[in-house]
């Protein structure tokens, strides 16, 4: 029976659940397929964020001098590159997956929103292996846990949050502007130098910082440094930082909502125009 819907009911989240299973082996395909026939296989994961941490220890730890709130640098670069790269990864998949499934969405039924979701679940599994280079940096730099570390999950979280919110757009769009997908990797690139990522919030002069709690991922990268290594530097440096925090969690979240209402108005589209 088709019915017309309004408010939260137009997003028929119920779906998602209904077709749970179909969400599984799209994630579990993503995976497969990502690592399929490649000679190197899942240290791909563990091998990017690794020379990119090495590239940035040597340009801006060593040659620049990047200060790095008293941690060594290298483990500070690589707990900001690990939550970037999830986000990036999620982010790029996200926005392109729609045009990579055309030939499934012209064919069959099923909940669209399948199919950015599973781009960014999938992800996880990426940063979970990466946790584990991490913990192996704690162990060698002799960095101890805390008791803050209960909140990482609220901050990957965030940057699942984010990367959804902004891949529903970028996928719609994506259908009817192809530029979307020449477009992405400016972007996300763009964005990490404007992301704490490298670099420490310290730097920033004190007046420019709330302008930091505008992007999402300032709140991700700062508190993921927070959470797991105890960098208090990273959440202090901010002025008012819980007041910040929730500005940017409540950027990310109007994100995801206006995403999912956008990707769901135009949903009806997609079919056709792909």
């Amino acid at each position: 029976m088709i019915q017309a819907t309004r408010g939260l009911s137009a997003l028929q989240l119920g779906a998602l659940w209904e077709y749970r299973e179909l969400l599984y082996f799209m994630v579990w395909r993503d995976v497969k397929v990502r690592y399929k026939q490649t000679a190197l296989g899942v240290v791909w994961v563990l091998l990017q964020p690794l020379l990119s941490t090495l590239v940035f220890t040597v340009i801006f730890g060593l040659l620049l001098e990047v200060p790095s709130n008293g941690l060594p640098y290298p483990i500070f670069a690589y707990a900001g590159l690990l939550p970037w790269q999830y986000f990036a990864g999620s982010l790029t998949r996200t926005s392109t997956n729609l045009v990579d499934n055309a030939n499934l969405i012209t064919k069959v039924y099923f909940p669209r929103l399948t199919i950015p979701l599973s781009g960014v679940l999938s992800g996880l599994v990426d940063f979970a292996v990466g946790l584990v280079l991490l913990a192996a940096l704690m162990i060698i730099y002799r960095v101890p846990l805390t008791a803050t570390v209960l909140l990482l999950p609220f901050f990957l979280l965030l940057a699942t949050i984010t990367a959804l919110g902004f891949g529903l757009w970028l996928s719609a769009l994506n259908v009817r502007y192809r530029d979307i997908k020449q477009l992405v990797p400016f972007i996300v690139q763009l964005w990490m130098y404007l992301t704490p990522v490298i670099w420490p919030v310290t730097i920033i002069p004190e007046r420019f910082r709330p302008l930091l709690a505008l992007n999402p991922m300032t709140g991700v990268v700062s508190g993921f440094r927070w959470a797991l290594l105890g960098d208090a530097s990273a959440v202090t440096g901010l002025q008012a930082p819980a007041a910040l925090f929730i500005l940017s969690v409540l950027i990310a979240v109007g994100v995801l909502v206006s995403g999912l209402f956008f990707f769901r108005s135009t949903e009806r589209t997609f079919a056709d125009i792909i």
